[in-house]
């Protein structure tokens, strides 16, 4: 029986499996939504590549009659993004990022410098700040952390150590990987803070709450 009830495909990010995002699915399938998690190989394939395969799974997978809600993590947010690009004949209804590095990462970018096996594929055309602009009309609700705790906060302070008298320092909050202003997008939405750690958001109820707020209405609860 077909029905116009959007399917909320959800996304992980950089070195994480499709079994991360499980307390999301769970909590968002508490609050009436049909949930797919779709994993992806973080690190062996360009963001192209994750766009194609999710644009050719959903082919397989689901009736493109039915309208498409896409929640995305990290590097998930901007595969979300590129696939919108370069699909656009997909009904999409609402889509979420979590975490995501909108304007490139630092921390990617020391990675890349040092240990690039660390950031793979996943560094060109997405985490360097090169993906695709969202297209207009698309509605996105952006969620960013501001609780300063991670792996990401060695290379953070590094950074702003090493351009402390430089117009590339960045200022303001971090989740412990990702920059507040990483995680700007220009035409998103809607944008909220909250109180986690890059790691956190697929975990926090609170988050999936108000993932599940934007994915019904359009806009976060405040």
């Amino acid at each position: 029986m077909m029905t116009n009830k959007p399917l909320t495909v959800i996304l992980h990010g950089l070195h994480q499996n499709r079994l991360i995002t499980l307390p999301l699915a769970r909590t968002l399938q508490k609050d009436g939504f049909d949930t797919v998690r779709y994993g992806y190989a973080s690190l062996g394939d360009p963001i192209a590549r994750h766009s194609e395969r999710l644009h050719q799974w959903l082919l397989t997978h689901h009736n493109p009659k039915r309208p498409l809600n896409l929640v995305g993590h990290s590097l998930g947010g901007l595969i979300i993004r590129h696939f919108i690009h370069t699909y656009p004949q997909w009904q999409i209804h609402r889509c979420v990022s979590l975490g995501t590095p909108h304007q490139g990462s630092v921390c990617a970018n020391y990675i890349k410098q040092w240990c690039s096996p660390l950031v793979g594929h996943a560094y060109v055309g997405a985490l360097d700040g090169t993906c695709p602009p969202l297209p207009n009309g698309i509605e996105m609700g952006v969620i960013a952390g501001d609780k300063p705790m991670g792996v990401g906060v060695a290379f953070l302070t590094y950074h702003n150590f090493r351009y402390k008298h430089s117009s590339l320092t960045v200022t303001g909050g971090h989740d412990g990987t990702v920059y507040l202003s990483e995680s700007v997008l220009e035409n998103a939405t809607d944008y909220l803070v909250m109180p986690v750690t890059h790691s956190q958001f697929l975990i926090d109820k609170t988050v999936a709450w108000q993932v599940g707020q934007f994915l019904k209405f359009g806009r976060f609860a405040r």
